[in-house]
C-alpha cells in the first residue's frame, strides 16, 4: 500500500514540475523584456536559483548525519543536468545558442568544479570551506550582476512600454512557479527514496541517482519548455547557473551546516563531472548541439547509472 501511495504522489509531483516550469520560463522571459536582459542571464539567475531550490531542500534535509547524500546529490545532479537534460532536449529540438557562453560561462562552471575537487583533498568539505565556497557564490552573483547592467545598456531600445503590470504579474508568475517547483520536486524526491529503499539501495547510490534526478527534473521541465518556446538561451543558462550553484550555495550551505566527508570513490564521478563539463564545451564549439550529441549524451548518462548502480 506504502509503495502505491508513493507511486501516486510522485506523479502528482511530477504534474506540478511541469506547471511550476511553465510559470518559471514565462515569468522569466517577460522580467528580461521588462529590463532590457538577455534571456542568457535570465536563465543563469533568476530561473536557475528558482529550479535549484529542490537540490537546496534536498541538501539541507541531509546536512550533518547523511551528508553522503548531500554530495552524491550535487555531482549526481550536475551529471544529469548535462547528460540528462540537455541530452533530451537536444534530442527533441537542435540547441542553437551564442558562442560567447563558450568564453565566459562554461569556463566558470568548469573551473567552480575543479574548486570542489582541489577542496576535497583533504577528505572533507569543512565548515571553513563552505564559507569560501558561499564567498565565491558572492563573487559570481556580483560578475552576472555587471553583465545583466551591460546586456541592459546595449538594449535600450528594446525595453517594453506600455504595460506597467507587466512586473507584479512576472513576479507572481515566478514566484508561484518556484513554489510548484520546491513541492513538486519534495514530492517526488521523497516517494521516489521511499521506493528506492525498497530495492535496498544505499543513501550515496540514492544520491547519485534517485536524488539527483528528482532534483534535476525542474531543471528538466523547465529547459525543455522553454526550447519549445523558442528560448533555447534560457535552457541553457539555466543548466550552467544551477551547476554553478549546486557547488557554490548548495555544498557551501550544506558544509556550513556540518561539514561534508569526502570518500575516495568520490573522485571517480568527480570525474564523470568534468568529463560531461568539457562534452558540453565541444559540443558548443559549432554554436549548435546536434541530435546525434544529445543522443550521445543520453547514451553516456545512462552508462554512468548502470555503472553507478553495479560498481
Amino acid at each position: 500500500m506504502e509503495v502505491a501511495v508513493s507511486v501516486v504522489l510522485t506523479v502528482v509531483g511530477l504534474v506540478m514540475l511541469c506547471f511550476g516550469g511553465n510559470w518559471l520560463v514565462n515569468g522569466g522571459v517577460n522580467i528580461a523584456k521588462k529590463f532590457r536582459i538577455s534571456n542568457l542571464v535570465i536563465g543563469m539567475t533568476i530561473v536557475a536559483y528558482g529550479t535549484s531550490t529542490p537540490e537546496l531542500a534536498a541538501s539541507v534535509a541531509a546536512a550533518g548525519e547523511h551528508s553522503a547524500i548531500i554530495l552524491g546529490n550535487i555531482i549526481g545532479s550536475n551529471i544529469a543536468n548535462i547528460g540528462m537534460v540537455i541530452g533530451i532536449s537536444a534530442m527533441l529540438i537542435p540547441l542553437a545558442v551564442r558562442k560567447s557562453i563558450l568564453r565566459k560561462e562554461i569556463p566558470i562552471m568548469l573551473g567552480v568544479s575543479l574548486l570542489l575537487i582541489l577542496l576535497s583533498l583533504d577528505g572533507e568539505i569543512s565548515t571553513y570551506d563552505g564559507i569560501f565556497l558561499l564567498g565565491g557564490l558572492g563573487v559570481f552573483a556580483f560578475y552576472t550582476y555587471k553583465d545583466a547592467m551591460k546586456h541592459r545598456e546595449e538594449n535600450k531600445e528594446k525595453s517594453e512600454k506600455g504595460k506597467s503590470n507587466i512586473y507584479l504579474k512576472s513576479i507572481g508568475l515566478i514566484g508561484i512557479g518556484v513554489a510548484l517547483l520546491y513541492v513538486g520536486a519534495i514530492l517526488t524526491v521523497d516517494n521516489a527514496i521511499i521506493l528506492a529503499q525498497e530495492f535496498g539501495l544505499s543513501e550515496k547510490i540514492i544520491g547519485l541517482t534517485v536524488i539527483a534526478i528528482g532534483t534535476s527534473l525542474p531543471e528538466l521541465i523547465t529547459s525543455i519548455i522553454a526550447i519549445r518556446k523558442g528560448h533555447a538561451d534560457i535552457g541553457i543558462g539555466t543548466i550552467i547557473g544551477s551547476n554553478i550553484y549546486n557547488i557554490l550555495m548548495i555544498m557551501g550551505i550544506g558544509a556550513v551546516l556540518g561539514g561534508v566527508m569526502i570518500g575516495v570513490d568520490v573522485y571517480v564521478d568527480y570525474a564523470i563531472m568534468i568529463i560531461f563539463s568539457i562534452s558540453l564545451l565541444i559540443a558548443l564549439k559549432t554554436g549548435i548541439i546536434s541530435r546525434a550529441m544529445g543522443i550521445c549524451l543520453i547514451i553516456g548518462y545512462v552508462a554512468y547509472l548502470v555503472v553507478t548502480f553495479f560498481r
